[in-house]
């Protein structure tokens, strides 16, 4: 996931209101249940220790969503008195409507509620040409067309050499059509950014096309097996997105548990444990973290200044690098920050994890993938 649109919260200091809506539910008592689900937030939060101008922007913001028709839900992201972020979420936030007040605000949910929600570009292609759909969690938008040559068309079946030239020219459409279809399409992919392309449309048709994609595509390319108008369709498509989600969070797994054993010289490309990733982050040396959340070690506590580098165990450790102020906050919370500021990705391993990776996971639920190796730690409080 590319925290890059979370960079405007750490340019604010906290404390922060975190807030999750649960927007799943449309019945007719919604807008009533929403504007109660606003008061009960802004309850919460002033039980928190949360000032009265945050508990108001809240409130209000939530209220707003009263007729709301986001399909799962949003985030809320507030400090004195303003909502400074209110992301939507690709799925509803797990046991509902929650809200957290602390130093720094809790954007863990996010991995697995908006950050792996893989755009994806659904291509319904016949001999004439194709429309191209829009896809993502969020719903669905037409994303264009392109339309190819329109005859000949249709094989005829005669056998006599006069139609045998008909033949051809039919042939030359078709492949004509489906380069023009894979043109269409490979510029689509890049103006949307889309990760993944589905096809839709006859074998013959499908199979044109995919083969003319440029190879740069083809590892994000799948053939749907449902026709256009299929009521299986959606959870074909449903699926596939799905499949590359855990794909992607396979892949960096992997690559993590490769990266965590140490070379000959001991040196190790992965950190795993808070007090790993605390000198890790406090070095700007993590390229990308993988996190479990709710898990052991996403709660443990650690101390933070006002720079994303001033992180540590303990407090102490912020006074000896020369940060009077400081701030008890969550391992995850902090680390994230971290990465945000450094550039740095982050991604939820969760959808592959049971049940043949549980024993193999970061350990305590955080680790990290290093921009370069270094020497491995042992010994009492450390990870890995």
């Amino acid at each position: 996931m590319d925290l890059a649109f979370l960079h405007p919260l750490y340019e604010h200091q906290g404390p922060w209101a975190s807030v999750y809506v649960d927007l799943s539910r449309h019945t007719e008592d919604t807008p009533h249940e929403r504007e109660l689900t606003a008061a009960a937030v802004a309850r919460e939060l002033a039980e928190q220790g949360a000032d009265d101008a945050t508990c108001r922007a809240v409130r209000e913001a939530v209220d707003e969503l009263r007729h709301a028709t986001d399909p799962h839900g949003r985030a809320l992201f507030a400090c004195a008195g303003q909502v400074v972020l209110d992301p939507p979420l690709a799925r509803p936030p797990y046991g509902g409507t929650t809200a957290d007040w602390a130093p720094l605000p809790h954007v863990t949910p996010l991995l697995d509620l908006a950050g792996e929600d893989p755009v994806c570009v659904v291509a319904y292609i016949d001999r004439k040409g194709a429309d191209f759909e829009l896809r993502s969690a969020l719903g669905s938008s037409d994303a264009g067309g392109v339309t190819g040559r329109q005859w000949p068309l249709h094989r005829t079946s005669s056998v006599d050499w006069s139609e045998r030239h008909f033949q051809l020219r039919v042939e030359n459409t078709w492949e004509h059509n489906a380069a023009e279809i894979a043109d269409a399409l490979a510029v689509c992919q890049e103006e949307t950014g889309a990760d993944l392309l589905v096809l839709v449309g006859d074998d013959r048709e499908r199979r044109s096309v995919h083969e003319r994609l440029p190879s740069r595509l083809q590892e994000r390319i799948a053939e749907a097996s449902r026709g256009a108008g299929s009521r299986l369709l959606d959870d074909e498509v449903e699926g596939l997105r799905e499949d590359h989600v855990r794909g992607r969070a396979r892949e960096d797994l992997d690559r993590f548990l490769a990266a965590r054993s140490p070379d000959d010289e001991g040196r190790a490309g992965a950190a795993e444990g808070v007090p790993a990733l605390v000198e890790a982050a406090r070095e700007h040396r993590i390229d990308e973290l993988l996190v479990i959340p709710d898990a052991p070690d996403t709660h443990r506590e650690v101390w933070i200044g006002e720079d994303a580098d001033q992180v540590a165990v303990r407090r102490t450790e912020l006074k000896t690098l020369g940060e009077q102020n400081s701030w008890s906050a969550r391992a995850d919370d902090a680390l994230l920050r971290s990465a945000v500021m450094t550039g740095a990705p982050a991604i939820s391993v969760t959808p592959v994890l049971p049940p043949e990776t549980d024993r193999k996971a970061p350990v305590g639920g955080l680790g990290a993938l290093l921009r370069w190796k270094c020497p491995t730690r042992r010994g009492p409080g450390w990870g890995g």
